[in-house]
């Protein structure tokens, strides 16, 4: 299958600076599928605000919003790059409307299902996933169609246990989304894990849209990210869970998210995150 790249050089989602810039770097050592980089107008001045808890909505809204057209454009496979990980609403939803009904797997240290009630820091990137599930209506005006059945939708690598854990694990469990942890990769193993994610992704759905964000990786291993979550999964279970993609063939779209060259000191999370797409473009 023809793959498409879309670098979608956004950080508008988070307080910290770097994950716009992890896009090219990541696809600098590209070469031979079709890329495409879309960064954030460089003239805007992120808010910081703590109090405002909708912190550069507009401005998201406007770079998702075009990310969103480009993908729905393309009849290929897309594999787009973070960016933080409110990019995924534009490249989940866009990859749902083009197939209609899909699962969606979601690596990630983090649940990112807060709302705008149950956020504490207003950072976008924390509401993603809840968004896909058809909550946060403000971050998704460009997309009225339907929205991830939470039945088929599955988290995998969840560690992170923050002050408003309650509020946000009550999101998900009222919502009916799968939650596999850290400890449930150490205690079963990747293959079962990644089984039963599928089974619940696959189940009445046409395929599945698979976002990995890099801080589902400890970060002794990967420095690279935005926001370092103790803990996290080694590089042979992150080889596991690729080489288990790299198996399917109803993955209909991927993202690779939150690389943070300003934070990659060694170079090495740049490695794996390269790595990972080489294998995914031969999905």
């Amino acid at each position: 299958m023809k793959k498409i790249i879309i670098g979608a050089g956004s950080d508008l989602g988070v307080n910290i600076d770097g994950a716009r810039f992890g896009p090219k770097e990541i696809l600098k050592n590209i070469k031979k599928e079709t890329k495409i980089i879309l960064e954030q107008d460089c003239n805007i001045i992120k808010e910081l605000d703590k109090l405002n808890l909708k912190k550069n909505l507009l401005e998201l809204n406007k770079f998702n919003k075009e990310l969103y057209n480009k993908i729905l454009k393309e009849r290929k496979f897309c594999i787009t790059v973070g960016g933080d990980h409110s990019i995924s609403i534009a490249s989940a939803f866009a990859s749902l409307k083009k197939h209609q009904n899909l699962g969606l797997i979601w690596i990630d240290a983090h649940l990112d299902y807060n709302t705008f009630n149950t956020t504490i820091t207003g950072n976008l990137h924390g509401l993603p996933l809840a968004t896909l599930n058809g909550l946060n209506e403000d971050l998704r005006p460009f997309h009225k169609d339907n929205y991830f059945n939470p039945k088929n939708t599955v988290v995998i690598g969840y560690r992170a246990f923050e002050d408003n854990a309650l509020d946000e694990i009550n999101n998900i469990k009222t919502m009916g989304v799968t939650v596999f942890t850290t400890k449930d990769i150490k205690e079963y193993g990747v293959e079962k894990i990644m089984e039963q994610a599928f089974s619940i992704a696959n189940k009445n759905t046409n395929g599945v849209h698979v976002s990995f964000d890099l801080d589902v990786i400890d970060p002794e291993i990967a420095k690279g990210v935005t926001v370092k979550e103790k803990d996290g999964i080694n590089l042979k279970e992150v080889n596991e869970i690729i080489n288990y993609l790299e198996k399917q063939n109803n993955i209909k779209s991927f993202d690779l998210v939150e690389y943070n060259p300003l934070n990659d000191t060694d170079l090495k999370t740049l490695e794996i995150a390269n790595s990972i797409i080489d294998k995914i473009i031969n999905i």
